[in-house]
């Protein structure tokens, strides 16, 4: 039985299981940091068919996380109790009391530390395959506000839309119109760029700060070409000049999309990075230019729709 929300069922389900599907920002400004040191973000979210296989059971006694697949960095993922999708099940089971055990199990598919939401992608499985097990499920609002205490990426990742608008921390979205889905290559880098200083280096940058009056009209959201005009992505003003190999990229990319003249065409960092993306539906073969160190090519499409959770005693 697939289901997105709470499966009707006469005994209790003990297995959950998706896909976490990374994601892209098809535009990304970084406005004013807190006191607290936060940043409010403005973004537009889609969702890749590129995702982690993710299992969830709670028929255990103990608590496990297992994690596998080539893309692992060769060091690991790092302790446990920092791997979001374990934290996910925490505070899941801290808000409603249940479950006291779990085994979690991913196979990673998402490159590690390239910006495309991996691990939060992660975490906002665990919390969808645990709400849709739970003897008492949290409504849509409460689950949410729960994936927002655990990254500004995990509440669109927790949600059943793959494309929203979102800002403040990411915790609150507004689903625009789904659209035809798109080739995306990704150039996934042998190396990670700090998110924490990426964030610094974009504070140094600015020696006083205060955000561009802006309007946002929904309808310039509703086809590839208008979004492809408000492509923009913050943090390459200062990931750029520090990594030759993103430049070349990114670079070569746009040429692409001028040379070919794709009106609909978008290369951005991806996040913060180190990842860099192509979303055109004539994408190259290959990068001419190759940059060093080179990255993996890696070829997917924008989703057009959430994967559902699966679940099973």
């Amino acid at each position: 039985m697939t289901t997105s929300g709470v499966p009707d069922r006469t005994a209790p389900a003990t297995t959950a299981r998706t896909v976490a599907q990374a994601k892209i920002n098809l535009f990304l400004r970084v406005l004013a940091r807190e006191a607290s040191g936060y940043h409010q973000l403005e973004t537009l979210f889609c969702r890749l068919e590129l995702g982690d296989d993710v299992v969830v059971r709670t028929d255990v006694r103990n608590r496990s996380l297992d994690a596998s697949g080539d893309v692992i960095p060769p060091a690991g993922l790092g302790p446990v109790d920092r791997n979001l999708a374990w934290r996910a099940a925490e505070a899941f089971a801290k808000a409603t009391g249940w479950p006291n055990a779990w085994a979690i199990e991913i196979r990673k598919r998402i490159p590690v530390g390239g910006g495309l939401g991996g691990g939060s992608a992660d975490a906002g499985a665990v919390l969808r395959c645990l709400n849709a097990i739970s003897p008492a499920p949290l409504p849509t609002h409460a689950l949410l506000a729960l994936a927002a205490s655990l990254g500004a990426d995990v509440p669109f990742l927790s949600m059943d839309e793959p494309v929203a608008l979102g800002w403040g921390r990411g915790e609150r979205l507004l689903p625009v119109p789904v659209l035809p889905a798109r080739a995306v290559v990704l150039a996934c880098f042998p190396f990670g760029v700090s998110t924490p200083d990426a964030y610094r280096w974009l504070d140094d940058a600015r020696d006083s700060f205060s955000p561009e009056a802006a309007v946002l009209e929904l309808d310039r959201l509703g086809s590839w070409a208008r979004i492809a005009q408000l492509a923009h992505n913050d943090f390459e003003a200062v990931v750029a000049p520090r990594f030759a190999a993103i430049a070349t990229t990114l670079n070569e990319w746009r040429s692409h999309i001028d040379r070919i003249g794709d009106p609909e065409g978008i290369a951005l960092l991806a996040g913060s990075g180190a990842t860099v993306f192509l979303l055109s539906d004539r994408v190259p073969s290959a990068l001419h230019d190759a940059p060093e160190p080179s990255p993996r090519i890696v070829r997917t499409s924008t989703a057009t729709r959430v994967v559902a959770v699966e679940v099973s005693d």
